[in-house]
């Protein structure tokens, strides 16, 4: 019996090309869509900064939200981008202290301290802008120097609109040679940032020891918001010299020029102290 042979395959060549580059676009679909599977998103972590934290209490969120690595030997020098003498600070600058800009920052889940103070600066190098460095000049100061009002007046005002009138009673002070007398910084030397400073804390021998030596502290004693950087770039046009905590207990100071209208506001806000058991005012608007 004689052996019948196939008939011969007459599609025309590109039909056969086609529907091999056909097979092979759908093999490398299914395996990319397999692969988009296989690999998850890197979770994202969010890290908030308060206004006004410094180091010590950044490196505590950072740590809690998860924050590899250590954050005070990450803010101990300034990375190879970020130069502080820019900003005139001394070329024996201790730490990062008032770079550290705070806000809301997103991270990969594992990201380091070093990436979250890659981002500080970034963000602070965004902010202070040229008519802040403008700002500085026209006061007669270093960028550096304003950081460092900058700093005082986020720690000491208790509402948006005290800190002009907190910036004018520094400046007002450093130029009649007064010592500024600001707690914040005795509290920032001993790390004591709560409870009332005992007699022996207030005579406690530190460059930081506003009571004791006149002019600025040597650096930053927080790191501070935008409003604090323009309130301390725009102080108020005021001659005030003191102020106190109101007795309302709702976060205002009150301001005087003279050493007797202090006492008197002093003298009020103890007597709100002793009304309310010894304990701080409490506001009841």
């Amino acid at each position: 019996m004689a052996s019948r042979e196939a008939p011969p395959d007459r599609r025309p060549l590109w039909v056969v090309v086609a529907a091999v580059c056909f097979g092979i676009a759908a093999i490398a679909a299914f395996a990319l869509s397999h692969r988009r599977q296989a690999v998850k998103p890197r979770p994202v972590i969010r890290v908030v900064i308060p206004e006004g934290f410094n180091r010590l209490q950044i490196a505590e969120v950072a740590r809690g939200d998860g924050v590899r690595g250590s954050y005070l030997e990450a803010t101990a020098k300034p990375p190879p981008f970020f130069n502080p003498a820019r900003y005139g600070a001394p070329p024996n600058l201790p730490n990062l202290e008032g770079f550290l800009f705070p806000a809301t920052y997103y991270l990969y889940a594992g990201s380091s301290a070093s990436e979250l103070v890659a981002k500080q600066l970034e963000a602070f190098q965004e902010r202070f802008s040229p008519a802040l460095f403008a700002a500085a000049r026209a006061l007669g100061l270093t960028p550096y120097q304003l950081l460092i009002v900058a700093s005082m007046v986020e720690k000491e005002a208790g509402t948006p609109h005290d800190r002009p009138l907190i910036a004018a009673v520094i400046y007002n002070r450093l130029r009649q040679g007064m010592p500024l007398g600001i707690d914040a910084t005795i509290r920032y030397a001993l790390n004591d940032l709560s409870g009332p400073l005992t007699e022996r804390q207030l005579h406690t021998e530190s460059p930081y020891n506003t009571r004791l030596h006149p002019g600025l502290p040597p650096t930053p004693i927080a790191n501070p918001g935008l409003e604090s950087l323009e309130a301390a770039a725009h102080p108020a046009h005021v001659p005030y010299l003191y102020y106190v905590a109101s007795p309302s207990g709702c976060g205002e100071s009150l301001f005087a020029v003279t050493y007797a209208e202090f006492e008197r506001d002093v003298a009020a806000y103890d007597r709100a102290v002793a009304a309310n058991g010894g304990k701080p005012p409490v506001c009841h608007r």
